[in-house]
């Protein structure tokens, strides 16, 4: 591995832990050795990831829709910036530019890119690890949804295993790392 994704919020979140674990995970993938990418802000947990990849002498990039860098959203002094036309390019190049992907806490923008990600390991399109950084159980509803859906059978047990979760950050470097894409269909109902 090369770089990290971080996906999260362009909020801070109502409790001053969602810093502090931004600020952890940002210095967990420093200390590995690797670089991150992520959504350019320069507001919220975006805002954290910048800073603090930037005080430890971390390599950070950041990929934004000009829209934002336009209305002043966007962190001037990462170490590299790329400017796309829309969020769709921004996820395609975020995806390229990283080998392994982390949902911190976050909304719906969090999610779509995640959720993305995930899709494209489920479909066969790439092959890299994502994880859920579960910060005082953030995502533990969500998780937990998934579980229904697997019951339901909308979706393969496997692929929701594929999704790593851990609340420590040091943890999910490893576990990323050492992540291997199960060998299984999407299609459960396929005909044969």
């Amino acid at each position: 591995m090369k770089n990290i994704c971080l996906f999260c919020g362009s909020n801070s979140g109502n409790d001053g832990i969602y810093v502090t674990a931004t600020q952890a995970m940002v210095r967990a993938i420093g200390d590995a050795g690797l670089g991150i990418v992520f959504g350019g802000g320069n507001i919220g947990l975006m805002g954290v990831v910048a800073e603090t990849a930037l005080a430890s002498g971390v390599n950070v990039t950041g990929v934004t829709p000009r829209r934002l860098l336009e209305r002043e959203m966007v962190h001037t002094g990462l170490t590299e910036l790329h400017v796309v036309e829309s969020m769709h390019e921004r996820k395609v190049m975020m995806a390229e530019l990283s080998d392994a992907f982390i949902a911190l806490p976050g909304g719906m923008g969090t999610l779509d890119e995640f959720f993305e990600m995930v899709t494209l390991n489920q479909l066969g399109v790439q092959s890299k690890p994502c994880g859920l950084l579960n910060v005082h159980g953030y995502y533990d509803h969500l998780y937990a949804f998934l579980g229904h859906a697997v019951k339901a059978r909308f979706i393969n047990p496997a692929h929701r295993d594929m999704i790593v979760l851990d609340d420590d950050q040091r943890r999910m470097v490893t576990k990323l790392a050492d992540w291997t894409m199960p060998q299984t269909s999407k299609w459960m109902d396929q005909q044969r």
